[in-house]
């Protein structure tokens, strides 16, 4: 199946074999364009298949299939690539008159990040999969947005950080758009109360990255409980839990207090990386996160790589249908996390659901809103 035809298909109405051979099939279909179209790639999987790196399957993937020693046929199939290679190399498979846009993930000074070569159809099929997620828990409609952050985030459109591409991103759903904070980070409350109201009685719909939302609106808006009514409000949030953690603020409690203060009771955290940019990871109604049928989640045991059976942590594995500029369709994260279930969540979504547990021990910390907070 040609991607455009997956773009036609509601994002979570495939069940585990029919999404498992439509994805299997476009992944052995990526693995083979980068390996003709970038050198670095194909060494690696030389390397693979010559057994530098060795791991046996386990859980519910077939018996026998290996990393790299023969042609993808299911998601956990395909090899991987450990997600520090884009820091350390430059990969891509256009020649660089193609390349359209750059995106970096987040580092903290003196770090390296990654940087991710895009050209104008991976890009446009990005953004055409990140509207089919979200528009299956927002709907389809336009709404006001309030984003929580900094005009200034967003510079340079050639080469911008994830922070600033997931602005860009949710900005296709806004009607109208009003940044909460000040160049300074600092509340604008008379500018948000002024945008509520030029939108009396519609839904609004709200983006930014966790820490900060905590950081520089919550606690803003606590000094202010009741003046900002957002009851009507939709709030779309990730990365950057693990500062909150340091401060004991569970998912729970960060949901609460929001809702204390301003009355939000529709929150949703999301899984995503630069390095797969579109193919995010939606928390349903259930707390549960969510791989749609434009990629997969798979949990990875340290010894050996082998597939860990649902229930037990390991080192996530993410696959996305979308990269041809560059090989992202296959990447081992440095996230730990547990595969809850497949095509059963309460919510009634098809595909696998899981949470994510914490970092790899000694991984450097790269979530959008911790590294600003390091900043």
């Amino acid at each position: 199946m040609e991607f455009d035809e997956l773009l036609n298909l509601p994002p979570y109405s495939l069940d585990r074999e029919e999404k498992g051979q439509l994805l299997g099939e476009r992944l052995e279909e990526l693995t083979e364009l980068h390996r003709e179209n970038c050198r670095e790639y194909g060494r690696v999987l030389d390397l693979l298949q010559d057994g530098f790196f060795q791991r046996s399957d386990g859980g519910s993937a077939p018996e026998g299939s290996r990393n790299g020693t023969r042609p993808a046929k299911r998601p956990w199939d395909c090899p991987f690539l450990p997600v520090r290679l884009f820091k350390d190399m430059e990969l891509k498979s256009v020649p660089d008159e193609e390349v359209f846009k750059t995106m970096t993930s987040s580092g903290t000074t003196g770090q390296q990040v990654s940087k991710i070569y895009l050209d104008r159809e991976t890009s446009s099929r990005q953004q055409k999969t990140l509207v089919k997620i979200v528009k299956d828990f927002t709907g389809s409609a336009r709404m006001p947005m309030l984003v929580i952050d900094s005009p200034s985030v967003i510079k340079d459109r050639r080469m911008f950080s994830a922070r600033g591409a997931g602005i860009l991103g949710f900005s296709i759903f806004a009607s109208d758009r009003k940044y909460a904070l000040h160049e300074d980070m600092s509340l604008d409350l008379e500018g948000i109360l002024a945008f509520l109201e030029k939108h009396r009685g519609e839904r609004i719909l709200l983006f930014g990255f966790t820490f900060m939302i905590w950081q520089h609106f919550y606690l803003e808006l606590a000094k202010h409980p009741g003046k900002v009514d957002l009851s009507q409000g939709i709030l779309i949030h990730g990365g950057g839990w693990k500062k909150l953690q340091k401060e004991k603020v569970a998912p729970e409690t960060f949901r609460k207090e929001l809702e204390k203060v301003c009355g939000i009771s529709r929150i949703h955290d999301y899984y995503g990386m630069v390095e797969q940019t579109g193919c995010i990871y939606m928390e349903c109604e259930e707390g549960h996160l969510h791989a749609s049928i434009f990629s997969d989640v798979i949990a990875r045991k340290k010894e050996d790589f082998s597939i860990c059976p649902f229930g037990e942590e390991g080192i996530i594995q993410v696959v996305s249908a979308i990269p041809e500029s560059y090989p992202g369709h296959s990447i081992l994260t440095e996230d730990m996390g547990i595969i809850l279930g497949e095509d059963d969540c309460p919510c009634g979504r098809l595909g696998k659901y899981f949470q994510i547990t914490g970092r790899i021990k000694h991984a450097e910390v790269r979530g959008c809103s911790d590294t600003y907070e390091q900043k």
